[in-house]
């Protein structure tokens, strides 16, 4: 909080007077001490003149030269100092001109295109895949058909939730997938263990199961019943060769 009234407009005003008083006894020591000092190598010099006039022969000519070389040189150190700022001011034009080079020189950053395009002809070439690599192709499709977020979390404890996306209308879709050979077909007790998790568990607006097979008559009942979409190899080909519909469409 300030301090109004008489007493701070006086301590305002004897803070610059006591720096100034302060100053003038330094300097009043400093020509007393210089005057005093003067005195007495007068007196000396009076008292031992011979050796008085050989410190002066002796030491007056080196005196003479500093005064010299400095007189001469404050010309020299100023143009030191100029030539300082001129080199100074070069370096820092020099820098940006190298930052502006660089940065012209530099590859321009182009936007991510769109996922390469992917295209499996055959349920053949699915089923040459290991289950880790089908489940990576689905999501690469998923990702290539518009889908963002797409992660692939297939494994042990994945409670039947093998890719996870987000469609380009927002929709959370859930997929499955059953690299099973065509003699292998996905049957109901499959089903209904991925319907079992697919909507209380993984919260899918969209559930799909995407297999190289096809579906018993049972698994194809359950999904309907349950809203789970079934995507056999024609339909998982199609796809692939942007001939058909994606599981979410």
């Amino acid at each position: 909080m300030g301090v109004d009234g008489p007493s701070a407009r006086r301590r305002v005003r004897t803070y610059p007077m006591r720096r100034t008083v302060f100053v003038l006894g330094v300097l009043g020591a400093l020509v007393t001490g210089g005057f005093l000092a003067v005195r007495e190598v007068f007196r000396w010099a009076v008292e031992h003149p011979g050796t008085a006039t050989l410190v002066t022969v002796v030491v007056l000519p080196f005196v003479l030269a500093l005064v010299v070389v400095a007189v001469r040189g404050m010309p020299r150190l100023r143009e030191l100092r100029r030539a300082a700022r001129a080199g100074k001011a070069e370096a820092e034009a020099e820098v940006a001109r190298a930052a502006v080079v660089a940065e012209e020189a530099a590859p321009a950053v182009v936007d991510d295109p769109e996922p390469t395009a992917v295209r499996w002809s055959s349920v053949e070439d699915f089923l040459a895949m290991d289950a880790y690599a089908f489940e990576q192709a689905i999501a690469r499709l998923c990702e290539r058909d518009g889908c963002r977020d797409v992660q692939v979390v297939g494994g042990a404890g994945d409670l039947g939730a093998d890719v996870l996306a987000t469609t380009s209308d927002g929709r959370r879709i859930i997929i499955q997938c059953k690299r099973y050979c065509p003699t292998n077909k996905v049957g109901s007790q499959d089903m209904q263990r991925f319907g079992g998790t697919c909507y209380t568990v993984h919260e899918a607006e969209i559930a799909a199961v995407v297999t190289t097979s096809s579906f018993t008559e049972p698994a194809v009942d359950y999904a309907d019943t349950c809203g789970i979409r079934c995507f056999d190899g024609d339909r998982l080909v199609a796809w692939s060769n942007g001939d058909g519909p994606t599981p979410w469409g």
